[in-house]
């Protein structure tokens, strides 16, 4: 398992980056061909011709994906530089970008059970159970329904996935810098997952 994770990290950046976007786009291609499109409501649409927004958003959707995978790899290896250089950890800016997009990899297999989920057990889906629906988050613990709305996005960022990627994050950072591991947990956990908390408690004062 450590060699394989290693040779991902030691991996050509730009096309590790050119895989996850096309990898993600198959996978919103596959949900939204064959899942939002059973959609009752969006059947209806489509009959009166009044599917434009929607294209359009569509259309946004497919095009932002190097952009959002640009931005947050970004600012997730400024984060943990930052955590790095309080720790005297010397790992470059480029190291860390790579790190991020590795580990980025596990949030592909939500999506990927997301969409089975549908496909093969919710015949006629519901857009808000779609729109919900996040395996293994806190947010499958409640009724969406009976949450206020500001709640839904936190609930379901916090998921088993992302607690995955906490630890995917300091064992990269362990085998690329060859350090002790326990540095490496106080790295990730000082700042990318501070940094990631602190952002949940942001986004529920500002929400209106």
């Amino acid at each position: 398992m450590r060699n394989l994770f290693q040779s991902l990290l030691d991996y050509d950046k730009k096309a590790y980056f050119l895989f996850l976007c096309i990898f993600t786009f198959l996978l919103l291609y596959i949900k939204k061909e064959f899942i939002e499109s059973n959609i009752a409501a969006f059947e209806v649409l489509e009959s009166k011709g009044e599917m434009g927004m929607f294209n359009m958003i569509s259309t946004l959707q497919y095009i932002g994906i190097p952009i959002v995978y640009l931005f947050k790899f970004t600012i997730t290896a400024f984060v943990i530089w930052v955590g790095c250089f309080m720790f005297g950890y010397k790992l470059t800016y480029s190291q860390l970008w790579g790190i991020a997009a590795v580990c980025e990899t596990i949030f592909l297999v939500p999506e990927f059970l997301k969409i089975s989920y549908f496909f093969f057990f919710i015949g006629d889906p519901d857009y808000f159970d779609l729109r919900a629906f996040s395996p293994f988050s806190l947010l499958q613990l409640f009724d969406y329904n009976t949450i206020p709305d500001r709640w839904i996005y936190p609930l379901k960022a916090i998921s088993l996935f992302e607690v995955i990627y906490w630890f995917l994050l300091v064992h990269a950072i362990r085998i690329m810098s060859n350090k002790k591991l326990k540095i490496s947990y106080y790295i990730v956990f000082s700042s990318y997952v501070l940094f990631f908390l602190l952002w949940l408690v942001f986004y529920l004062i500002v929400y209106k």
